[in-house]
């Protein structure tokens, strides 16, 4: 049995150690200095789930080559809607990474973020015409500028020269480049954070503390139990505002806390896997991030790419990532994490979802089933010349995709992030998945929108905000000058020339 601990009153109280509450703290601690912070955290690192380097796609996802961004419609033009608006949100992570750097608030041994090419690689006439009609959509717009587009075997083979050898000459392919992308390890980052917040008068970090309940008192403030996995302590903290960042462990969380807003709100895990390269010579001669076309009825998470990572100050090479499926919510999660998360209010939209997503299901069943040599298969036809025992099996992170509640489809599988907050916005819970920690700083921004509506529409707070993020307020969309000198100023403060 364990033993009762007091209660303890705080401000606030961030569950999960990643990138979000990280982002988050951050700006609490800029905007209300003097409130008390609690962060909690169920493992006994922090980062160490959906931000963890090895767990997470690590692009800097800025749209630049991700072509599930920018679908195409029926008239064969190209929706660039979703890719604007990642890659502005992404322009935005970046300004504040410099304001914390330059201010001296973060430090790592590595550097977080690193210059690498960002680039689309398609084969096939029809793929051909596909990018074609993308880069002519997207370098009209001053955050594609500076796009390039070639057909051109030996233009390609400059650029990737190991994608290049052994290929058929006659072969119809097609690339765009983009030379500002960039390489994120988010644990990193998450941990500088953290690191700078846990420094700070009014904020504590509590490790290897699971979150058993939560429940709004009479009085408006939020009551959370919690145990102390490693003394065996029962816990409980009331706070004013409780922000709910666990990754896959929010959807749980969101039940316990039983607010009619979470009604209808289910979640379908998806695992990953990745081929990672062992061989330093075969690392050492490709230097980008290169995305193909995913498969039919693929999520966005499992779009093929050939991907440079900078892991630690080490170069690393990877493949994939290949979809699975697990009922685990998280990668540290449980075996019953699914099966508990059904409850009677989100089961007719979950089992809605599952019948107008057949696509996704026949998808995953053919993932789970696929042997080495199928996934050697795929990655061949980007690197025509890999050797197999040059490569190995390594699991990724864990994800979960949000199913929703619909009045007129019962439920629908949402793709990307969505903030969950109560009526008197005490409280908010993030759920979903990708291109989540690449656009944390908008997404955090919205959070303090709707739950701090008149502090964000003061000038106070604007004028902070605005310390921190150079063109808040302004877009950086239809501005080319701003978007230009808002990305020669972060270049030079993150050092990625």
């Amino acid at each position: 049995m364990n033993e009762k601990n007091t209660k303890t009153d705080v401000d606030i109280v961030l569950v999960g150690a990643g990138i979000m509450s990280a982002t988050l703290g951050v700006f609490f601690k800029e905007l209300m200095p003097d409130a008390t912070i609690h962060i909690y955290e169920r493992l006994d690192r922090v980062g160490a789930e959906s931000s963890d380097a090895w767990n997470n796609a690590g692009t800097g996802h800025a749209s630049f080559c991700e072509l599930n961004y920018t679908p195409e419609k029926e008239d064969g033009s190209i929706n660039i809607e979703k890719a604007l608006k990642i890659g502005s949100s992404f322009e935005i992570s970046k300004q504040l990474w410099a304001y914390l750097l330059e201010k001296g608030c973060i430090q790592t041994e590595h550097p977080f973020i690193n210059d690498i090419d960002h680039m689309s690689f398609v084969w096939g006439e029809a793929n051909q015409k596909f990018l074609s009609n993308r880069y002519q959509s997207m370098n009209s717009c001053p955050l594609f500028k500076d796009m390039i587009y070639s057909e051109d075997h030996s233009e390609i083979k400059e650029w990737i020269p190991l994608m290049m050898k052994g290929r058929d000459a006659t072969q119809k392919i097609a690339a765009t480049r983009m030379e500002i992308g960039t390489d994120v390890n988010f644990g990193s980052i998450t941990r500088a954070m953290i690191k700078y917040l846990e420094a700070s008068d009014g904020i504590t970090l509590f490790l290897g503390h699971e979150i058993n309940d939560l429940t709004k008192e009479k009085d408006g403030h939020w009551r959370i139990e919690m145990e102390d996995l490693d003394r065996k302590i029962d816990k409980e903290v009331t706070a004013d505002f409780v922000f709910i960042g666990a990754g896959g462990g929010a959807l749980p969380l969101l039940e316990k806390a039983d607010i009619p807003e979470g009604k209808g709100y289910g979640g379908f895990p998806v695992s990953g896997q990745w081929l990672r390269c062992n061989n330093q010579a075969v690392i050492e001669q490709h230097e980008a991030k290169v995305y193909g076309k995913a498969g039919e009825g693929a999520p966005p998470m499992s779009v093929p790419h050939l991907d440079t990572r900078m892991l630690d100050g080490k170069k690393s090479l990877l493949f994939g990532p290949y979809a699975g499926f697990s009922t685990k919510f998280l990668k540290n999660g449980s075996y019953f994490d699914l099966p508990l998360s059904i409850e009677m209010h989100n089961i007719w939209p979950m089992l809605s979802a599952g019948m107008q997503n057949i696509g996704l299901t026949k998808y995953l069943i053919q993932q789970v089933f696929q042997s080495q040599e199928d996934r050697f298969n795929t990655l061949q036809q980007f690197f025509p010349e890999a050797k197999m025992d040059d490569w190995e099996l390594a699991i990724a992170g864990q994800r979960v995709q949000i199913i929703k509640g619909d009045k007129e489809e019962g439920g629908v599988l949402k793709f990307g992030t969505e903030i969950v907050k109560d009526e008197t916005g005490s409280m908010a819970v993030l759920l979903g998945a990708s291109p989540g920690a690449s656009t944390s700083v908008s997404i955090m921004l919205d959070v303090l929108k709707q739950c701090y509506p008149e502090q964000m529409a003061s000038d106070n707070w604007k004028n902070k905000i605005k310390k921190m993020i150079p063109s808040y307020g302004e877009s950086l969309i239809d501005n080319l000058d701003l978007c230009m000198n808002t990305r020669d100023r972060t270049t030079r403060i993150l050092k990625l020339d």
